[in-house]
């Protein structure tokens, strides 16, 4: 797997340092959004097309990494 930062960008000049995929203006949390309603990744793929397939799979992999992670709960502390 790459580097976190190589899909996702936080910049304060950027919707004010909300998470969102690199070199876009589209917010991480749209995609989950997204999936939670029922929507397909190819129709959000779509509704986002500055997203790349690539990103979207990546950042659900990242997700999916911490959500399995043996230390999660330390994640989520510190998360908090």
């Amino acid at each position: 797997m790459a580097n976190i930062k190589d899909y996702i960008s936080i910049d304060p000049e950027v919707l004010s340092g909300k998470p969102v995929f690199k070199g876009t203006r589209v917010p991480l949390d749209t995609l989950f959004m997204h999936l939670e309603k029922g929507i397909s990744l190819a129709d959000f793929l779509d509704d986002f097309p500055s997203v790349s397939k690539e990103q979207a799979v990546a950042v659900l992999s990242i997700a999916e990494r911490i959500m399995t992670s043996k230390d999660i709960e330390k994640i989520y502390e510190r998360a908090a």
